[in-house]
């Protein structure tokens, strides 16, 4: 029998290695097996492209998402200079494209929600607020407007707080709703602790809000406390 040739055995290692490790590509991976095949790690190794001397890619990504208890949603918290700065191997562009991609996952989330969305319930309005509110590193509060079927008309930042309180005008949230000719709104604020239980400053702004709305004829549905996989609804706990 006759002897491979150096080239033949070079290119029969070459194809070894390729197949053995095919989990180590993946991008050749998602090719051959789809998306859904591949872990986290693997999908923002795609977005990455490289690693660092002694760390392939992967290995790298999954370094990141372990040192954030494997939770994107906490990568999500991070500034991208932190990414850049923490990480060797991650510049600003990687940090950036990063939090891109995860910014992009968030709106595709909240996309069945762009058209006439109809709350009619404090569940609805969570799975609403949801795709907007969480992995907040501070406090945000919101005002939603809805028509007289209760479908959003739209929503507006009305303040922007720490990481421990956020203070709400009721005269700029009047504003908001009676400029788009709301029916009715729907207060919301994040707690960034993930503690849905409302302060006393809370209590005191639903009530104020409240009167402020019966004044005008725009009644407030409801004040909801967003936090990840929980909420405080004051109108299902029959505080409004």
């Amino acid at each position: 029998m006759e002897k491979d040739t150096d080239q033949q055995q070079e290119l029969r290692s070459r194809a070894l290695k390729f197949n053995t490790a095919l989990d180590d590509r993946p991008r050749e991976k998602a090719m051959k097996y789809g998306f859904s095949t591949l872990s986290a790690a693997e999908l923002f190794a795609i977005i990455l492209g490289s690693g660092s001397q002694g760390e392939s890619v992967v290995e790298l990504c999954q370094r990141i998402l372990n040192d954030h208890d494997n939770k994107i949603y906490k990568i999500a918290r991070r500034k991208y200079d932190d990414l850049a700065r923490i990480y060797r191997g991650v510049g600003d562009v990687k940090a950036v494209e990063i939090l891109a991609a995860i910014e992009i996952a968030r709106r595709f989330q909240g996309e069945e929600f762009d058209e006439d969305f109809q709350i009619t319930d404090a569940n609805a309005a969570y799975r609403y607020l949801s795709t907007f509110m969480l992995d907040k590193e501070h406090e945000e509060m919101w005002v939603i407007l809805l028509d007289r079927a209760k479908h959003v008309k739209g929503r507006e930042l009305v303040s922007i707080g720490g990481t421990a309180a956020t203070i709400g005008d009721e005269k700029i949230i009047l504003r908001h709703a009676i400029s788009h000719l709301a029916s009715s709104v729907i207060l919301a604020h994040n707690h960034p602790s993930n503690n849905p239980r409302p302060s006393i400053q809370d209590d005191n702004l639903t009530q104020r809000v409240k009167r402020a709305c019966d004044a005008v004829g725009i009644p407030l549905d409801d004040h909801i406390i967003v936090c990840r996989g929980n909420f405080y609804s004051y109108q299902a706990l029959g505080k409004l």
